[in-house]
């Protein structure tokens, strides 16, 4: 049968002078088909610009078989080389979008037809990329023991299609939610993390190709998200740390995504495997009655979350999410299959069309119900499809406008809107009431009087994933009371109770944290106080709230141990290990501890933000100290012992000046000494310099690495010799050549704060010595100031400060008064590293006047306090109505400051001193 003739319905011209340019050039056409085209570019200005960019292509589908023409261009993109790949998957989304538009307001296609079209574009454009992209890694050595046709299978990597994209299910403009994994099992477990990386590499890039919108579009957005933690894991996790996270830590609302999961790309056998695995953890084996509750309160906070609660009213009206909608029978149909399912196998159908028949054949839907909602199913998606038809939007609400609705009504072949509108009006209040009259909320029972908001709050914690367990639940609502009792005498309830509520809700699980709750009351006013005042702080913890348990050590509130006995208590933690990965595991779990205690002791006035940035570093270094014998132990298995007399990690920046925040990154350079050693000696020898190299690699990814513990730290190795450009590994011969003949005047100035932190003594004594003798022979440079004064310039022009409480950036600010106090050192030769102490080397040098030098170290106090204050609340920047009234309290108590005008004016006052004596020492030093 002709396209033509399978013609069912067809849109009217919402605009017909827009229908009539779209038809204008298929005169050749058929009626009918004219008829469908002037409708179609009269209602969406997105189709007709289709219409116009593949009038020809089209043509072989309207005069022929619209499958045939599917499965050919998706036959077209199977040769195609990773090169050709982005721009060939956006002409075939532009292709199959039209065709599956056209097949769909005509209703040459049904619903199932036109989903499952759009669906397969997902399913090649994901594999293809995939493919080609490992094929890359492959190419270039990225993943070990892979050969060429290992390819064909991803290496081992799978890409799990979910939601609708599982089911078949995607609507006309979706985005596509992945999860990809990797079988472990195909590699050596010295392997494994290099594996990872480049799955990693391969799983980003992929989502760049089909995500990154080009002059030629886009393919699909591309979420990634739904994996495990996503928050702290990385876009491509191994299939047995998958595995792990669900059978300790999976919810509700995983279970039913993966209902509908599939795998759609890569290893499929593999994909597959891994899905039978989760079986226990998807359909339990008895009655999971609990899953109406958890169910029922996901629906109350999609709600509350999206604004989509109240009476309903068709502008606007969210078609997926609102009441009614099309969320509403997903839910009614998966909580049920997700009740029975465990016991049914028959019922686990990933569509939502099957699964509504299946539960009414074995009587778990009455079959009236079960048609009545594919109808109204059917019908919702339609809608669906059409909204988002008019400019290709990723929207489910309807317009606002009454023109907007006619529109969405004339492409449903509908002229009079209003009685469109009152149709569509009875079928959203019906499903309202065949999905609502399931669900039964409990009320809950002795909890302080609460004003609505307040209600609103409290009502969905019932539903959060630490109180999945009737346990957790149990020993919660004990709690209850004395939590929120607690919490109305914080400074600002409201504050505090939306803190609290984000640390619940960002709890993984809750019987064991609760039960510490309710044996030790004094940790449920540590946890308000934190909500009250510090929300970065609370996230963190909510996501780390094993850190507790050093809370009840005995020692937390303790004074702050020296540096060699925090070293200590790290190695031993370390040498407990039983391999590398337990190492870095435990490596990541102490510094989380240590650094949630100075946050807690800064937060609660037991430091204050100079000593906080003492202990931050301490921290660093400790690690640092502790990793780095690990890292290369574990490197030495494969390519023997360091060659010569091995290297030394080198902190720059605010590592190197011992001066740290709760979010800095560490700044770090490698030198090490081959002593004529021309390669190393082991099972895999290496030449020097590459051993070195990867050595490196290896500790920036032991420290980076996104584990389940999450990572260490960020890395920046930009200040090393020659900067990206250069090698991340130096020999020490290099090193000094390159600082005496090549370096900028900027490195000579980093040099100043360059401090061991790991690595051989010897050497150390060594690199400091060149440190020393590079400062003494490049200070007295006559193009020293007029490059620092460029280079103040150029920091200046490429980032303003950012916003009115910026502390860091800009003239006046830390990083001003920093880079002065770098300039003193570097002129004088002296090898203090901390800010403090290069600022007092000014006036002894005679490089500026005491009076000014103790100002500036003034300002750099109170703007330090200012930053690291800020860094503890937000790592975002510092917004005073944002971090609440417990944050601005926090704040003003840090910088002795009575009002948040008293502080907008000092900062000001201190920014135009620090200019007026920058550039004063600048003027003057030119001069001289």
């Amino acid at each position: 049968m002709t396209f033509a003739s399978r013609l069912t319905r067809c849109p009217l011209p919402f605009d017909p002078e827009r229908g009539s340019d779209a038809v204008s050039a298929f005169a050749d056409q058929p009626p009918e088909i004219r008829a469908l085209i002037k409708g179609t570019g009269g209602c969406s200005p997105y189709l007709s610009e289709l219409l116009r960019k593949e009038a020809d292509w089209v043509r072989i589908p309207l005069a022929g078989s619209p499958e045939e023409a599917l499965e050919a261009e998706l036959a077209r993109l199977q040769t195609l080389s990773l090169d050709e790949l982005p721009a060939e998957l956006r002409r075939a989304k532009r292709r199959i979008a039209l065709l599956a538009g056209l097949a769909d307001l005509g209703g040459v296609w049904p619903l199932e037809q036109v989903t499952r079209a759009l669906t397969l574009l997902g399913d090649t454009a994901v594999d293809l990329a995939l493919k080609r992209l490992v094929a890359d890694e492959i190419r270039r050595g990225k993943l070990p023991g892979a050969t060429p046709e290992d390819a064909e299978v991803a290496g081992g990597m799978v890409a799990l299609a979910m939601g609708k994209m599982g089911a078949f299910e995607l609507n006309y403009s979706s985005d596509i939610d992945l999860i990809c994994l990797f079988d472990e099992t195909r590699f050596d477990p010295d392997d494994r993390m290099e594996a990872r990386m480049a799955f990693v590499r391969a799983t980003r890039k992929m989502s760049s190709m089909l995500s990154d919108l080009t002059g030629e579009g886009y393919v699909f957005r591309t979420d990634l998200r739904l994996r495990p933690d996503a928050q702290v894991t990385p876009v491509c996790m191994s299939m047995a740390s998958a595995e792990l996270y669900y059978e300790a830590e999976g919810r509700t609302w995983e279970r039913a995504a993966y209902i509908k999961a599939r795998p759609c790309a890569g290893d499929i056998q593999a994909g597959e495997r891994f899905l039978q695995t989760l079986h226990p953890f998807v359909w339990r084996k008895h009655l999971d009655f609990a899953a109406i509750q958890d169910a029922h309160d996901m629906r109350l906070r999609i709600r509350e979350h999206k604004g989509l609660h109240g009476e309903i009213t068709l502008p606007g009206h969210n078609m997926k999410l609102g009441q009614g909608g099309i969320r509403e029978i997903e839910f009614f149909t998966q909580t049920r299959q997700l009740i029975a399912g465990g016991r049914d196998p028959d019922l686990r159908d990933r569509t939502t069309v099957g699964g509504l028949a299946k539960l009414a054949v074995k009587g778990w839907v009455e079959k009236d119900v079960a048609r009545e909602l594919t109808d109204h199913y059917r019908e919702h998606r339609d809608i669906e499809h059409r909204i988002q038809m008019v400019n290709d939007g990723q929207t489910h609400d309807l317009p606002n406008s009454p023109e907007g609705i006619a529109r969405i009504a004339a492409m449903m072949g509908e002229g009079d809107a209003d009685k469109w509108c009152a149709r569509l009006k009875e079928r959203l209040l019906r499903v309202e009431d065949l999905t609502g009259a399931f669900f039964a909320p409990g009320k809950r029972e002795d909890r302080p009087e609460l004003s609505p908001t307040a209600e609103t709050i409290v009502s969905a914690w019932s539903g959060y994933p630490a109180m999945r367990s009737e346990r957790a639940r149990t020993i919660f609502h004990r709690l209850e009371p004395e939590i929120l009792s607690r919490m109305q005498r914080a400074s600002n309830f409201d504050e505090a109770l939306g803190q609290f509520d984000g640390f619940l809700k960002g709890l993984p699980a809750g019987v064991q944290l609760f039960s510490l709750f309710e044996a030790n009351p004094q940790l449920i006013d540590l946890i308000v106080d934190i909500c009250a005042t510090a929300p970065a702080l609370a996230g963190h913890l909510s996501r780390n709230a094993s850190v507790l348990d050093a809370v009840l050590g005995g020692s937390f509130f303790e004074p702050w141990p020296d540096r060699p006995t925090l070293n200590d208590n790290l190695r031993s933690a370390l040498d407990a290990a039983e391999d590398y990965e337990k190492k870095l595991a435990t490596a990541r779990n102490w510094a989380k501890e240590w650094k949630f205690r100075v946050g807690v002791h800064h937060l609660r006035g037991l430091v204050d933000a100079m000593e906080a940035a003492q202990h931050y570093a301490d921290i660093a270094g400790a690690v640092l100290a502790g990793l780095w014998p690990a890292v290369v132990a574990e490197f030495a298995r494969k390519h023997g012992p360091q060659p010569g007399r091995g290297a030394v990690v080198l902190g720059m920046g605010s590592l190197g000046a011992e001066r740290l925040n709760a979010s800095s990154d560490l700044d770090l350079i490698v030198i090490y000494d081959p002593q004529g050693a021309e390669s190393s000696d082991g099972k895999r020898p290496l030449a020097t310099r590459a051993y070195y190299a990867r050595l490196t690699q290896a500790l920036i990814t032991a420290l980076t690495a996104q584990m389940p513990e999450g990572r260490l730290y960020e890395v920046d190795m930009r200040l090393r010799p020659s900067g990206r450009q250069g090698p991340v590994a130096t020999s020490l011969e290099s090193f000094r050549s390159y600082q005496m003949d090549e370096a900028w005047t900027w490195e000579h100035l980093a040099l100043t704060r360059a401090r061991p932190v790991a690595g051989n003594p010897d050497l150390a004594a060594d690199i400091e010595a060149v440190r020393l003798e590079v400062l003494a022979a490049k200070g007295q440079g006559a193009s020293v100031l007029p490059d620092l004064a460029e280079m103040r310039e150029r920091i200046f022009a490429a980032k303003a400060p950012d916003g009115a409480w910026e502390a860091k950036i800009g003239p006046g600010r830390l990083q001003d008064i920093e880079l002065l106090a770098q300039s003193f050192a570097l002129r004088a030769a002296e090898p203090a590293r901390r800010v403090e102490a290069q600022l007092r080397v000014g006036p002894r040098a005679g490089l500026v006047a005491k009076s000014d030098a103790e100002t500036l170290a003034s300002a750099y106090r109170f703007l330090w306090r200012l930053q690291a204050g800020g860094r503890l609340l937000t790592d975002k920047p510092l917004d005073m109505d944002a971090i609440g009234e417990g944050g601005r309290v926090f704040l003003m108590r840090e910088v002795d400051a009575e009002t948040l005008d008293a502080l907008a004016a000092r900062l000001e006052q201190v920014t135009l001193q620090v200019t007026a004596i920058v550039n004063t020492a600048l003027e003057g030093l030119h001069g001289t």
